[in-house]
């Protein structure tokens, strides 16, 4: 892992933003892997700016989501394809077509799996895959447990999970208990894995990601496996991290 220690939250969302425009400016045709969740959200506004004030062509690429809530539709509000539209597919030129995100309401979710898992393999794979991590240590919605052989599924929350997206519903009791989500070896399947962490609530998991040994128990462990991986964060989600400073690229 490349880890990038920085001084907050805007930091890492510029950087996050700067990489990902940087693979769709030298391969216009790059296939994005795309997260929700709070975190992101800085990047995504960066990347728009990007878009606005420097021309970054997003035309020819496309981009596929991590998961989706089972039981919603893409026009439910508190959606994935709903937050994406809100946060960056409404104002960049990725075309609408182009956009992929599990569909949590299909009649048949299993062939609604395979034929997502088909679709990303008919793209040629993802080139660069955005993660967050889970205060469990989650990647997309594989929970602690998930098997490394894992592909698109649909998976029960934990509620630890569940409880930390409630903020974005009325009550908890709405947030769904199931999502659609790609498995870990999808994930690891990406050519590039870019990991963002933001906060001191997120410190433990990236220790254990970081300096712990793989293990299905902190499924974002399981990324030591891939051959490149970048991991940026801020300082406070790195203030448990031991590792020697010869590993961390320094950007306070």
């Amino acid at each position: 892992m490349k880890l990038v220690i920085v001084k907050d939250y805007q930091e890492m969302s510029r950087k996050a933003a700067e990489l990902l425009a940087s693979e769709v400016k030298q391969h216009p045709q790059t296939v994005l892997g795309l997260a929700t969740g709070g975190t992101p959200v800085g990047m995504y506004r960066e990347l728009i700016k990007l878009h606005e004030d420097e021309g970054i062509d997003f035309s020819q690429a496309q981009s596929f989501n991590l998961d989706e809530y089972v039981g919603l539709s893409s026009a439910h509000p508190q959606s994935y394809r709903a937050y994406m539209q809100e946060n960056l597919f409404q104002h960049i030129n990725l075309p609408a077509d182009k956009t992929h995100v599990p569909t949590g309401d299909a009649v048949d979710l299993d062939k609604e799996c395979a034929r997502y898992e088909e679709a990303i393999r008919e793209a040629g794979g993802i080139d660069i895959q955005v993660l967050g991590i889970g205060n469990n240590g989650h990647i997309g919605f594989n929970e602690p447990g998930s098997s490394a052989e894992s592909t698109t599924r649909v998976v029960q929350l934990t509620e630890s999970t569940i409880e930390a997206n409630a903020r974005y519903f009325a009550s908890v009791e709405e947030v769904p208990t199931q999502a659609v989500s790609m498995g870990i070896k999808t994930i690891l399947g990406a050519k590039k894995v870019v990991l963002l962490a933001s906060g001191e609530a997120k410190a433990q998991a990236v220790r254990l990601m970081v300096e712990g040994e793989p293990t299905a128990d902190v499924p974002a462990s399981l990324l030591q496996l891939h051959p490149d991986v970048t991991v940026i964060v801020d300082e406070a989600a790195a203030s448990q991290l031991t590792v020697a400073a010869t590993s961390v690229e320094n950007k306070r």
